[in-house]
């Protein structure tokens, strides 16, 4: 029966065989299998352990002690619970009023001719076979979801490194930089999440997208000429105003995309905040906006904390490394005025983890590609 799609029904029929039982045979066997049980623990044991039924027949002369335990067990069972009962016999309308009490999906009386009971079972298949054509399309559908969902992930992620990559191709010192800083903030917002002023915006989704996010904090610079962004000196007055301008870059370059895109997206839209506001300071007098305290999205001051951290452990052409007390310190004393003061005291707290991801990822290490989301909350 082509309507069948995952499974031969299988019809079981507890109790003495019914006239007609030869007949049953000849006319149903080519839509199910059919199989006589007289042992009410068989039946049980069949129908919850192994071959599920898709219908049930029960002779109407089993002691009612019996079919309410088998009653109990199917619906007791998530694969059996909706597996249709159906009696056979000549019961008194007190007895089948009972059983349909207890969830008969049908009767059939006995004696009747063997065309009228095929007729029946035939009619309770094919509402079986329907429910069986939706399971499968559900299932397909199911499927094809998560496919596209995986395929839309794997298309940010790639988005993102491309980006990220090119951000960093044109910045050779900063190395692992764009790696560091994606695990910084995963540390900070990792224990942030414990509190309640951060727990109800810092969900898994939220902490995944900054965390993706994150390497684009500088994709302006690809704006930037090389005589300012490779020079080997510190940056005059009017260098700096221009270097400046990658924030301003980096949130034109993420608006374009999502011009070319055509539709606005989550990702995106957090890489442009992180971007665009990345160098504010807490009391604003950061750049480009000047924005204070709380103005300054949360994405924008967990990256000011890691970039400048990192920025000040690593070696630049104008200056050494420094160590990781003495940025520490640097950050301490920062609280309040350059980074949020509740953001200090986590990274206070939660320092050695960020010593242990700038040894991880230390310029000195190969990392292959992009870490993947899938990864970010296994650290």
């Amino acid at each position: 029966m082509e309507l069948f799609q995952c499974v031969r029904p299988l019809v079981v029929i507890f109790g003495e065989p019914f006239d007609g039982e030869v007949q049953l045979h000849s006319l149903l066997g080519d839509m199910c299998d059919l199989r006589v049980i007289e042992d009410i623990h068989t039946v049980v044991r069949t129908a919850v352990t192994s071959a599920v039924p898709t219908l049930l027949l029960i002779d109407v002369g089993v002691d009612k002690a019996s079919i309410i335990y088998i009653f109990d067990k199917l619906m007791g069972d998530q694969r059996t619970f909706a597996t249709p009962v159906i009696f056979y016999g000549s019961p008194s309308t007190d007895v089948l009023i009972e059983y349909y009490e207890l969830g008969a999906a049908g009767h059939i009386f006995l004696p009747s001719p063997a065309e009228v009971i095929t007729s029946i079972i035939k009619s309770h298949l094919m509402q079986y076979a329907k429910l069986d054509l939706v399971r499968l399309i559900g299932n397909q559908l199911e499927a094809t979801i998560v496919r596209r969902t995986k395929e839309v992930a794997d298309a940010q992620d790639v988005t993102i490194l491309a980006m990220a990559s090119l951000a960093e191709a044109r910045d050779a010192e900063t190395g692992n930089h764009i790696r560091r800083t994606q695990h910084y903030i995963l540390v900070l917002c990792e224990y942030l999440r414990g509190f309640r002023k951060f727990s109800q915006f810092l969900t898994d989704a939220t902490i995944e997208r900054i965390f993706k996010s994150a390497p684009l904090h500088d994709i302006g610079k690809v704006g930037i000429p090389d005589y300012i962004l490779l020079k080997p000196d510190r940056l005059s007055e009017s260098e700096f105003e221009i270097m400046k301008t990658h924030t301003i870059l980096g949130k034109q370059a993420i608006e374009n995309a999502e011009s070319q895109l055509g539709v606005k997206l989550e990702f995106l839209t957090t890489a442009k905040e992180i971007a665009f506001t990345h160098q504010e300071k807490w009391d604003g007098t950061g750049y480009p906006q000047g924005l204070i305290g709380s103005q300054i999205p949360l994405s924008g001051r967990l990256m000011a904390i890691a970039d400048v951290y990192d920025a000040l452990i690593s070696v630049r052409v104008y200056k050494g490394a420094m160590s990781h007390d003495k940025a520490v310190e640097i950050i301490k004393n920062g609280s309040g005025s350059h980074f949020d003061p509740d953001l200090v005291d986590a990274f206070l707290i939660v320092q050695d983890k960020f010593q242990d991801v700038a040894s991880r990822f230390n310029d000195n290490t190969e990392v292959n590609g992009y870490n993947s989301s899938n990864q970010i909350l296994s650290h």
